[in-house]
């Protein structure tokens, strides 16, 4: 009978024991500061067999491959290493500005504030005012490659031009011509990052090489420099957001090229959860003339002729069109944009187009 009790005693101790563990494991899961950690677009997921919240150091090789979600599938997984990097080096874009969208209008120079990483292809179709006395209306045409790499959760790496340029005056004594455009690139810095009120501030700035063809009125002077800030604001819990953008084309050599400040803004609303609708104002102001060319007008983001007399002209333009995410952040946008100023310069009307992937 002793024994039998005995044995009892032992297996309530048993249980109490293991009840005690378990009790104590959740306490101390519930009091540990990654308690209610979300993934971050720069650590790796921790393996099943790990536990919940772990943090994985990225300098670490995995010994099981990385897997990745949503749009980041379509880079070729050969490209990720086991660190859950870009060819080791280069992080996530950031997803807790998830909702935003990047910016359809100065297709050049308004810059997303967001740190991503992505291959953004785009196309420009851009009309030429009939009453331009130079060019007396035609066409020019942009295709290129933005690439954006993230370093850290708060720099990167952006190239913001290159591609290939085609222009069709419609002055018959002006032949056509084509070539490709300057190549220019730079950092992007989160200066402010908030993603719990959804507010992100970034300062930046780009060199532009004088790396173009002349026919299209690229490659002249030395270059130059861009230096701009950028926003962003989430309204309605997602609905809405506005993203704003002032900058700086400062050229190496005034006498070659024009100086140029810019305001840009973007609204825009949610209709579906993929689905967006837009709008935006763009502001050029010349600061300074070149000494180029004899001319009374300039080329907004695509060219900079250097014209002599556009000191203290100002030129507004409005946009709106669609964008459509799919994936994870990945999207695809149409746009239209025209002057709302009697001042045209060479922007009659612009049809552009774009799609985002992103790692």
């Amino acid at each position: 009978m002793f024994c039998s009790w005995l044995r009892r005693l032992a297996a309530l101790l048993v249980a109490a024991s293991t009840w005690s563990s378990v009790a104590a494991a959740n306490d101390d899961a519930l009091k540990s500061p990654f308690a209610g950690l979300t993934d971050s677009p720069f650590q790796s997921k921790s393996d099943a067999g790990e536990a919940p919240g772990k943090l994985i150091d990225l300098a670490k090789e995995s010994s099981k491959p990385i897997t990745l979600s949503d749009g980041a599938q379509l880079i070729d997984t050969g490209l990720v290493r086991n660190n859950g990097r870009l060819l080791g080096l280069f992080g996530r874009s950031d997803q807790a500005f998830h909702d935003f969208i990047s910016p359809a209008s100065n297709v050049l120079f308004f810059e997303d504030p967001r740190t991503l990483t992505e291959l953004r292809l785009h196309f420009v179709n851009q009309w030429i005012p009939g009453n331009n006395p130079v060019f007396q209306g035609g066409s020019a045409q942009y295709i290129a490659a933005q690439i954006r790499v993230a370093l850290t959760q708060r720099l990167s790496i952006i190239a913001t031009k290159d591609g290939y340029i085609w222009l069709n005056p419609g002055n018959p004594g002006l032949a056509d011509s084509e070539g490709f455009a300057d190549i220019a690139a730079g950092l992007k810095y989160n200066l402010i990052r908030n993603p719990d009120s959804q507010t992100i501030v970034s300062l930046g700035g780009t060199v532009e090489l004088d790396t173009g063809a002349h026919r299209v009125f690229q490659g002249s002077g030395n270059g130059e420099f861009h230096l701009f800030a950028t926003g962003g604001q989430e309204f309605f819990d997602g609905l809405a957001h506005w993203n704003m953008a002032g900058g700086l084309r400062l050229p190496s050599d005034t006498t070659a090229r024009s100086t140029m400040s810019y305001w840009s803004n973007q609204w825009d609303v949610k209709l579906t959860d993929r689905l967006y609708f837009l709008t935006g104002v763009n502001w050029f102001h010349w600061l300074e003339s070149g000494n180029n060319l004899a001319v009374n007008f300039e080329g907004m983001d695509l060219f900079n002729l250097g014209a002599n007399n556009v000191a203290g002209n100002d030129v507004v333009t409005s946009s709106m069109g669609l964008r459509y995410r799919f994936g994870c952040m990945n999207e695809a946008g149409i746009c239209w944009e025209l002057p709302v100023t009697d001042r045209r310069d060479l922007l009659e009307s612009r049809l552009y187009t774009d799609l985002c992937i992103r790692f």
